[in-house]
């Protein structure tokens, strides 16, 4: 039997008790709503994780890469949506995958993007779908529902069967930190996507689709009229982030890396281990948050937290871990512990597999080992 005592740290630990327990939650609060979900696959980038949401018959999924379209079209998906902004250097890789029987679907937000995906489609005769990006916050890409480029941009697709929809997509929610402003957030986004939808439909254009979503907005909407699809990812593993931002409990996060203690500073309050950055990232989310929570909180290899201790350092290859107050934590030489990320898309980024869990039978026993697929 191999428990999390073998093998060599650090390495990436997931808990199905919990990752079942993220996926039946939200599965359970768009059933309510009555819109599918689009997984986002960029946190994962597991099929195994993949399945467990959508079984295996599988289900439409959103991917930030075309490595993982090319890995989840092996794995037999055929519905996916590319939701960073379309370079068209990369149109022959979808046209590979359309080749194949995929459906695959690009974003764009300009004239520009819009003119390069109808020269392809002429030059290659290959259709390629596309939604058109809609900004609903101001955080990073999209047009404004209001902005004459949208039906430029909605022309130019539709003269060639090529226009989707629309997506929006709520970045600035990862920054909300009150239940209120949560479902504020949630309603622009769904009034944002509609109202662009309705403008395309105004001008005789066709529109779909209306995709919209972020893990904190699919669990604080209220109301998704209009909305044909939501995509969400982080979900299945939380994070310290999104517990700051009140979309889960500490006790939700399903992914942790295990380190060693290999060393102890006294003067300085320090327990050295194995971990740093290279093995958490350097992702520091919370810091913007009420409760800075470092590089990650510090759990025992079983999972439950040492109350106060802290990663609050890190370089390559080394974590530092101190007590917010108090005496230094009584850790041996060799000890092996669970750092609870702030980020679980980067962190997890750091690996190739994880060891998986289940934290409600034997909590360190390994019973299976998921390969996820990174790179671009």
């Amino acid at each position: 039997m191999t428990t999390l005592d073998n093998p060599g740290t650090p390495f990436a630990v997931l808990d199905t008790t919990r990752l079942e327990r993220n996926i039946a939650r939200l599965r359970d609060h768009l059933g309510s709503l009555g819109v599918p979900l689009r997984l986002h696959v960029k946190t994962s980038k597991s099929v195994e994780v993949a399945n467990r949401v959508h079984g295996s018959s599988g289900g439409p999924v959103t991917v930030s890469t075309l490595a993982e379209a090319e890995h989840f079209a092996d794995a037999g998906y055929r519905d996916i949506l590319y939701a960073v902004g379309i370079d068209p250097h990369k149109l022959p890789r979808v046209a590979a995958l359309i080749d194949r029987g995929v459906t695959v679907t690009v974003l764009l937000d300009s004239v520009a993007q819009a003119h390069a995906l109808r020269r392809f489609a002429q030059e290659e005769g290959v259709a390629v779908s596309a939604l058109i990006e809609v900004d609903c916050d101001g955080h990073r890409g999209g047009v404004a529902p209001d902005d004459p480029a949208l039906i430029d941009i909605g022309k130019v697709l539709a003269d060639r069967g090529q226009l989707a929809g629309v997506l929006t997509h709520a970045g600035e929610s990862y920054f909300a930190c009150t239940a209120d402003a949560l479902r504020l957030a949630a309603r622009a986004e769904r009034d944002v996507a509609v109202a662009a939808a309705e403008a395309l439909r105004a001008e005789g254009l066709p529109c779909p689709v209306v995709s919209a979503g972020s893990t904190p907005t699919a669990h604080a909407a209220t109301d998704l009229t209009g909305v044909t699809e939501v995509r969400a990812g982080n979900y299945v593993f939380f994070d310290l982030v999104m517990a700051g931002v009140g979309v889960c409990a500490i006790d939700d996060i399903a992914l942790s890396v295990v380190v060693t203690v290999i060393g102890h500073q006294p003067a300085k309050g320090w327990i050295l281990t194995d971990g740093g950055w290279m093995a958490t990232s350097r992702d520091r989310g919370t810091a913007v948050q009420a409760v800075d929570q470092g590089y990650g909180l510090v759990a025992d290899l079983t999972g439950n937290l040492i109350p106060g201790l802290v990663m609050t350092g890190a370089s390559q290859e080394h974590g530092i871990l101190a007590v917010r107050t108090g005496p230094v934590a009584d850790i041996p030489l060799g000890t092996r512990l669970r750092i609870l990320p702030n980020h679980a898309c980067a962190t997890a980024a750091q690996y190739s597999r994880y060891h998986v869990v289940a934290s409600a039978a034997a909590a360190t026993e390994v019973a299976a080992i998921w390969p996820r697929h990174n790179g671009w």
